[in-house]
């Protein structure tokens, strides 16, 4: 166990390291914590399913999940612990409804803003921040991750709408965030263009999507 930051949260801390070129893995084993390593880059759903599966495959009951960039501040993690507490099995930290959002681009927020209404549309709940990687996971939400299909480049809206149906409560709490601290937004350049493309047309195919039945469902997450 280590107590994180400044929290004094009792957490033990995972660092996935998606084949960064610097001294991001010896860092954080000199602070003390487990580090994941991925021989290179595979992407930012990758990563996130490497520590989903890591934390299933030793029977943790809860993941508290943030990004490596800086904007998420380690004292909101209090909020999505009590939302857990209240029986919610998908917390997601919104910048917006803290009421001082960090500055994005103006593609960015037309992006957020509708895939927000449509993850709303699913959920049939107010969803404001579909983007946010600042998330809070139940054990049966981690459970409806570790598969096979889990997207290796963008898991936003279409997860969460995963989760519901699979019957998973999904809630949103006001979280602080900051501006970027360092590296290089994935969602920037010709990528946003990309992951508008695919974020739609990956809602529009969810209600006829069906898994393969050419493989067994947790090949990958499952082993040991």
């Amino acid at each position: 166990m280590r107590r994180v930051f400044a929290t004094g949260l009792p957490l033990d801390v995972v660092v996935v390291d998606d084949g960064s070129p610097d001294g991001t893995a010896d860092e954080a084993r000199a602070a003390g914590a487990t580090v994941v390593q991925h021989p290179y880059n595979l992407g930012y759903g990758a990563a996130l399913h490497t520590g989903y599966c890591h934390a299933f495959r030793r029977g943790y009951g809860r993941v508290l999940q943030m990004d490596a960039d800086g904007q998420h501040d380690p004292n909101m993690l209090s909020r999505l612990i009590a939302a857990l507490d209240a029986g919610a099995d998908v917390v997601l930290g919104s910048r917006y409804l803290d009421g001082q959002p960090p500055p994005t681009s103006f593609a960015r927020r037309l992006g957020t803003r509708l895939f927000a209404a449509l993850a709303s549309r699913w959920l049939r709940c107010r969803i404001s921040d579909p983007t946010s990687g600042f998330q809070g996971l139940s054990r049966r939400a981690l459970d409806s991750v570790v598969h096979d299909g889990f997207p290796e480049d963008y898991p936003d809206a279409d997860i969460l709408v995963e989760h519901h149906r699979r019957g998973l409560r999904v809630v949103e709490v006001p979280v602080r965030m900051h501006a970027r601290q360092g590296g290089m937004s994935m969602h920037r350049g010709a990528r946003i263009a990309y992951y508008g493309y695919k974020m739609f047309v990956t809602l529009c195919l969810l209600p006829v999507r069906r898994p393969t039945p050419l493989r067994c469902r947790d090949t990958v997450a499952r082993a040991q």
